[in-house]
This record gives structure tokens, sequence and C-alpha cells, in this order.
């Protein structure tokens, strides 16, 4: 089947909690999928699919953890790379989600694919948001056709 890098941008932890339950949900579907908590270009697959899950900091910032990782594919043509995202955030902010939209804008400059359209999830709604981003995945994986 299909591998995926997990790209994670948390701050408080639970972006690293909704990464686990997507890398298990692809492991059920038959994928395989590395979490990278501290992302760096040059350790990550670019031939498998990338699953970039982060919360949004501060007035719509990336979470520290993303930052040079984000500056590092916004110098890249990555054309053969195909992505998702999930975003993490709270709806009470004009902000929200705003870290998942910049790595998105930020993939689709470096000419990368977007295979789904995001998930962007509200914490006021979705307070454990693992259940509502593993619903997602798993339809995406039901209605898109991932091979190696």
């Amino acid at each position: 089947m299909a591998k995926f890098e997990i790209i994670v941008g948390s701050v408080l932890g639970a972006s690293e909690y909704v990464a686990d339950a997507l890398a298990e949900t692809l492991s059920n579907h038959g994928h395989s999928a590395n979490i990278h908590l501290l992302p760096n270009l040059a350790e990550i697959d670019q031939d498998a699919i990338w699953l970039i899950c982060t919360s949004t900091h501060g007035a719509g910032d990336l979470p520290d953890n993303i930052q040079t990782f984000a500056q590092q594919i916004a110098l890249q043509n990555l054309n053969k790379l195909n992505f998702l995202v999930v975003g993490l955030g709270d709806s009470s902010y004009d902000t929200f989600c705003y870290a998942a939209q910049h790595m998105e804008k930020t993939l689709l400059a470096a000419k990368a694919k977007l295979l789904h359209p995001a998930l962007h999830v509200d914490v006021l709604n979705h307070p454990i948001p693992e259940e509502v981003a593993v619903e997602w995945l798993d339809n995406v994986l039901k209605s898109t056709q991932f091979d190696d």
C-alpha cells in the first residue's frame, strides 16, 4: 500500500494525539506512516504522501517546531509530491486554522498536489479532535486510490 509521512506542528500536544490516531488509522488500512515531531525536509521521504497535522499558535502562527520546515519547503519544487492537511483550531479566534492554511498554501506554491480538501477541526465543537480527524481520514482513504 502507500507510505505516508505525518508532519506535526504542535504547541500543547493536541496535534500529536491526532497524528498518533491518524497513523493508527493508516495502519488499519494497510498503509505505513512515519510521524515527524521535529520535521526536517532532509529526513522526510518526498515520494511518500505527506499528511500535515498542525495546530495554530498565537496570532495565526505556525507552531515553533514546524516553522523551519515551512521555510525549507517554500524554497522547493515539489511537483511530484501529494499531500493532505488536518488543522486544529478554535473558531472563536479570527485566525482559525491559519497555520494549516499557511502550510497548504506553501505546499501548493511549491507545486505539490492536494489530494483532498483540508480538514479544519474546531476544538470548540470537537473537544476530542482525534475522532473527527479519524472519521475524515477513513472517508479519504475509502474515496481515493493510494498506491505505492
